[in-house]
């Protein structure tokens, strides 16, 4: 079986393939002025599963994933702290490289920063600019010139004759990334005239001192690793337009080669509890949010992919005790298989990896669900109706160390799994004692983990985390 995706750009399911030696996979990363939330999440980890079922495919994979380290956010907030603009974006690019590592993400191939391509930004728009396809203005920014490209609006279906401005992004949310001078309020920044507010965060460029803008990062970076063409492009939904749009229309025009990318993959926005993350209603949670609530990162990384990726996923805590519930299952299971087996943890760990056969077993259906547009949800059902299965087959236990590493769960890892599905009733008392426990109210943990006891169960702590036991 081979993996397959719904291509936004072809509207249609398309089956993968790599266009050389290599599948070459460019993720717009997270923009570094604060710490990265589960809706950003969210959409890290379907295009981790997607690399991790290609791999499982036989497919050799150059995963880059970019780290935007300029732009008005993070000079607004550098600013703001009065440190410099590198000093501020390191310490946010560190926390979000500890939450992927603790979410089990793969680490890209190449994770390039903005900061150090400026050159080849400045080459790509120089391009632009010699063959009529951008222009500079005044203040010294230059701007691509939609009406220049006949294909613009090729991906998310725009017509472009109806393009009145860019500030409202596929989501339907406001963009407010380019409000500079241009002769159309559809054209786009390609570089961005220096500002006072931009203090000491300026390059010098053919057209005076300035930076970048946040679309041709990404062109620039893609191109220098991956080549003019390359096989795939994934984003959140709320990038199809204007940013990934922009990008096809800047590359394409730069390169004289298309398509830029063969197959375009987004994923669909995130809800909390029904409701739209906004820091007004406190849902914007954050990976150590929920970790500080008790729940570990193996329970968060299996909520966020156990949605299908292009329908959006309402994210619940009872969706996080769900999670818990599934993990506890599949340690359960996969316990009784290895003693059957006479296989240790250690063991079976070696077998947590691409490459066994999948076909013929008992994982068969959860591996064609993967590779039927990366449903996750159908997968995670064949799973766990397979489980019974299990049996002490060294082959269905290899397939299902291979499924586990295409999901990139772990139902071994400290804090998984549960030795007994407790009641809500005490599962919440064990959530508010794990967050007075992290408040230091160490007189309110203890008197709730009396009450735990009074009703006949245990907590058992973990680093990032805890578990339930009865008595």
């Amino acid at each position: 079986m081979k993996p397959s995706i719904h291509n936004t750009l072809s509207r249609r399911k398309e089956e993968l393939a790599p266009s050389g030696e290599f599948f070459g996979m460019y993720c717009c990363g997270p923009t570094v002025y604060g710490p990265a939330h589960i809706g950003n999440f969210r959409t890290f980890l379907a295009q981790d599963v997607l690399r991790r079922v290609l791999e499982c495919s036989g497919i050799k994979v150059k995963h880059v994933r970019n780290i935007t380290d300029v732009d008005d956010k993070t000079i607004r907030e550098s600013r703001k702290l009065g440190v410099s603009l590198s000093e501020f974006t390191k310490k946010w690019t560190e926390k979000f490289h500890a939450d992927c590592e603790k979410l089990n993400m793969l680490p890209p191939s190449v994770e390039p920063r903005a900061t150090k391509h400026i050159a080849e930004q400045l080459e790509m728009v120089s391009k632009l600019v010699e063959n009529g396809h951008a222009y500079a203005a005044g203040d010294g920014s230059v701007y691509f010139k939609i009406s220049s490209d006949p294909d613009y609006g090729k991906l998310s279906g725009l017509d472009r004759r109806s393009l009145a401005t860019q500030s409202v992004n596929s989501a339907g949310e406001a963009n407010l990334a380019d409000e500079y001078e241009r002769e159309s309020v559809s054209d786009f920044a390609l570089w961005k005239g220096r500002k006072s507010e931009d203090g000491d965060n300026f390059w010098k460029s053919p057209w005076g001192e300035g930076r970048p803008g946040w679309h041709i990062e990404c062109s620039a970076m893609s191109t220098k690793y991956l080549g003019p063409t390359f096989d795939l492009h994934g984003g959140g939904v709320d990038l199809c337009f204007p940013h990934h749009e922009n990008e096809i229309a800047q590359s394409e025009c730069s390169t004289g080669l298309k398509p830029y990318v063969k197959y375009w993959f987004h994923s669909a926005h995130l809800m909390v509890e029904g409701a739209k993350m906004s820091k007004s209603l406190g849902n914007l949670y954050t990976l150590d949010d929920l970790i500080s609530k008790g729940y570990s990162a193996q329970q968060i990384r299996y909520a966020l992919i156990a949605g299908h990726y292009r329908q959006q996923l309402n994210f619940t805590f009872k969706g996080l005790d769900d999670a818990k519930s599934a993990l506890s299952k599949l340690s359960k299971a996969l316990a009784s298989a290895l003693e059957k087996a006479g296989m240790s943890e250690v063991g079976f760990k070696k077998l947590i990896m691409p490459g066994a056969k999948l076909e013929g077993t008992i994982f068969e259906g959860a591996w064609g669900a993967l590779c039927d547009d990366v449903n996750v949800p159908k997968a995670l059902g064949e799973i766990f109706a397979a489980l019974p299965k299990l049996g002490d087959s060294g082959e269905n236990l290899a397939a299902f160390g291979a499924i586990l590493y295409a999901l990139g769960l772990d139902p071994l890892a400290c804090g998984a799994a549960e030795a007994e599905e407790a009641p809500e009733e005490i599962a919440e008392l064990a959530r508010q004692r794990w967050e007075a426990k992290k408040a230091k109210n160490f007189a309110l943990a203890d008197e709730l983990r009396g009450k735990i006891s009074a009703l006949g169960w245990t907590v058992l702590d973990a680093k990032d985390g805890f578990s339930l036991k009865k008595a």
